[in-house]
């Protein structure tokens, strides 16, 4: 089994990795000539939704988004769990028009970071600290005037499930200074597409993005609730999933997240 669903995983990184070349080359030479234009969104699109196929077809992972009516009109934050790749692509196409923020190494690439800029991914470098933070609001802020939607990821990078959540404080800062609803976004991604596992296991990854909550909230107040929206939810889909049961094999260290999960809902039920 495993070494089918290797085999199934390479041919999809070959086709992904391809395409996602192929796609940054022509958006980040149109990117070059004139900016944004409706074919770079276009393709923009199609590479989202044409991996999940590819995710589908070569690998045996579905594809679940709900609760897009919980996305307010108007310009807001949506912070998502961040636990795979799918996150990504999955998420894009519900957004509207989203300014993903992103690391300062990828908008240096060349074709990839000129495509990521004209379609408004905000730059952040991670390296400068709190020095990076000014010029990351002034770009929300340009963002949010042209329509967008912020998407971040509040932990900045991918995590296991189940794994100790490790909120960052750029997520709150945002939060401050645009005076928007933020929309908490959880997801069980990783069971099938986990951050150190080249091979990528069959089942359906699951994203739901939550009632937003209202700007206004004291700091502390709100990344209490974000945390406590996206880390219970992300958990019951999670359950939920390993319940239905996984072709993935379960390691040791998620046995025992697991165990512990179950344990703790016994005891709140």
């Amino acid at each position: 089994m495993k070494v089918i669903q290797a085999i199934r995983s390479a041919l999809f990184y070959l086709l992904f990795i391809g395409q996602t070349a192929v796609v940054a080359i022509i958006v980040g030479t149109i990117a070059l000539i004139t900016g944004r234009t409706r074919l770079s969104w276009a393709m923009a699109v199609f590479w989202c939704r044409s991996n999940l196929v590819y995710l589908r077809v070569l690998a045996g992972v579905k594809t679940k988004v709900s609760g897009e009516e919980n996305i307010p009109a108007g310009g807001c934050i949506i912070a998502a769990k961040h636990q795979s790749d799918w996150d990504v692509f999955a998420i894009f196409p519900h957004t509207g028009r989203p300014a993903y923020i992103v690391k300062k190494e990828l908008m240096r690439i060349p074709f990839f970071g000129w495509a990521a800029r004209s379609l408004d991914c905000i730059e952040v470098d991670r390296k400068k600290g709190a020095e990076a933070v000014p010029l990351m609001m002034a770009q929300a802020h340009a963002a949010i005037d042209r329509g967008c939607r912020i998407v971040i990821f509040p932990e900045g990078t991918r995590k296991a499930p189940l794994a100790p959540a490790d909120y960052r404080q750029g997520v709150v800062r945002l939060y401050m200074e645009l005076g928007v609803p933020v929309v908490p976004v959880a997801l069980n991604s990783g069971l099938f597409w986990g951050r150190n596992s080249l091979v990528i296991w069959p089942g359906t990854a699951e994203a739901r993005f939550l009632p937003a909550i209202e700007p206004g909230l004291a700091p502390d107040i709100f990344l209490e609730r974000l945390k406590n929206a996206i880390e219970s939810e992300s958990d019951a889909l999670i359950l939920k999933a390993a319940e239905q049961g996984l072709a993935r094999p379960i390691d040791a260290a998620l046995q025992t997240r697991l165990d512990a999960l179950k344990r703790q809902r016994s005891v709140t039920v």
